[in-house]
């Protein structure tokens, strides 16, 4: 685990499984449906149960009936986890770089942690959004997720702690490198 200073909340880098978190709210790398899918999705729905399911289908029925927008964030419970709440993304498909994905996926961090302070939570963790199913190069990805994280802490209070779960070694090698370079 690696852990930096921003503003007055903490960041850290670690190895692990979203799903066993045990901060106020981890991050879904949801698809556009919030009905759950593969990877992050998939675990964190396998794993909290069918009332976070039952939660997904009502913000569809009332505020996103097309699906949720890229870049956006809505919450539910935690369902069966440990974790009270969790806010809901969707990051964007990698399409090689010039179809805006960049913006959408510093959005889709930066929407998290808004709907985070605004639920007055002081602990999120986030997966590395877009870089499984969605192509987005993890190198990429992790230096916008994490820019993106630090500039809003630098300029908002309420958060205290503010996690990157990565699951494989290699992902949480290359946060750890890309950290270096943002955070020196």
């Amino acid at each position: 685990m690696i852990t930096y200073n921003v503003g007055k909340a903490k960041l850290q880098i670690v190895r692990g499984d979203i799903t066993d978190q045990e901060t106020d709210a981890i991050v879904n790398a949801a698809n556009s449906t919030l009905m759950g899918g593969g990877g992050v999705d998939g675990a964190i729905h396998r794993k909290g149960g069918p009332k976070i399911l039952e939660e997904c289908k009502k913000i569809r029925l009332t505020l996103y009936p097309e699906g949720l927008p890229t870049g956006k964030a809505v919450i539910t419970s935690g369902g069966n986890m440990k974790t009270k709440y969790v806010i809901h993304t969707v990051g964007p498909i990698w399409r090689g770089g010039n179809s805006g994905e960049a913006e959408l996926l510093s959005e889709a961090y930066k929407n998290s942690l808004k709907l985070a302070v605004s639920r007055r939570l002081k602990t999120i963790s986030f997966p590395s959004i877009s870089t499984g199913a969605y192509g987005f190069p993890i190198e990429k990805a992790s230096k916008i997720a994490l820019e993106s994280i630090k500039n809003f802490l630098e300029s908002e209070d309420g958060l205290e702690l503010i996690v990157c779960v990565l699951f494989s070694q290699s992902d949480l090698e290359t946060y750890v490198k890309v950290a270096k370079e943002i955070f020196s």
